[in-house]
C-alpha cells in the first residue's frame, strides 16, 4: 500500500503524487481510493487501492534501476533492415513497444527510446513512431529527474547524450 504524498509511477502516463487516500461509498459499498495528480500534467485521477497493482502503479525506481535503464541507452539497438520498414512490421514493433509502455518499467522505456532513436538514423520516423519516441522520452525524464534529483532539462540532456553516443 502506498502512502499520502508518495510519488508513484502510473505506466504510460507518468509520475503522480498521491494527494489523498479517501473512502467513498457507492450503492452501499465502501471503497478506498488513491487520489493521484500527475506532476507534469495537472490531471487528477482516482484509482481504487485494490486495483493499484492491477493497473501497474509502482513506486519510483531505485537509483540502481535508473543506472540499469541508462546503461540500456548505451547498448546497441536491435538493427532493423530497411526491407522491414513496412506497415506490417511497424504494427508488430508497435505492439511490442506498447506492451513495454503499458508494463511501465524504466528498462522497457529505455529500450523503446534506444530502438526508435536508432531507427531514426535509418529513416524518417512516422507520425506514430515520433509520438512514441516523445512519450518514452517524457516518461524517462520525469522519473529519472526525480530519482537522481536533477532538473528535468539536465536529465533530458543526459538521456539524449547517452542515446546519441550509442547511435554514432
Amino acid at each position: 500500500m502506498f502512502s499520502k504524498d508518495e510519488k508513484v509511477v502510473y505506466p504510460g502516463h507518468g509520475v503522480a503524487k498521491i494527494n489523498r487516500i479517501i473512502e467513498k461509498e457507492f450503492g452501499g459499498h465502501k471503497e478506498t481510493y488513491y487520489e493521484l495528480t500527475f506532476i507534469n500534467k495537472g490531471a487528477m485521477i482516482m484509482v481504487p487501492t485494490k486495483n493499484a497493482h492491477t493497473v501497474g502503479i509502482r513506486p519510483l525506481s531505485s537509483k540502481d534501476i535508473v543506472e540499469e535503464a541508462l546503461k540500456v541507452l548505451t547498448e546497441p539497438a536491435k538493427r532493423v533492415p530497411n526491407h522491414e520498414f513496412t506497415a506490417s512490421n511497424w504494427n508488430k514493433r508497435n505492439k511490442e513497444y506498447l506492451s513495454k509502455l503499458r508494463n511501465g518499467t524504466l528498462k522497457g522505456l529505455s529500450e523503446i527510446y534506444r530502438d526508435l532513436r536508432q531507427i531514426s538514423k535509418q529513416k524518417e520516423l512516422s507520425f506514430g513512431e515520433k509520438n512514441l519516441l516523445a512519450q518514452a522520452e517524457i516518461l524517462l525524464v520525469e522519473e529519472i529527474s526525480l530519482v537522481q534529483q536533477l532538473d528535468q532539462d539536465k536529465a533530458m540532456d543526459n538521456i539524449r547524450k547517452l542515446s546519441h553516443t550509442m547511435c554514432l
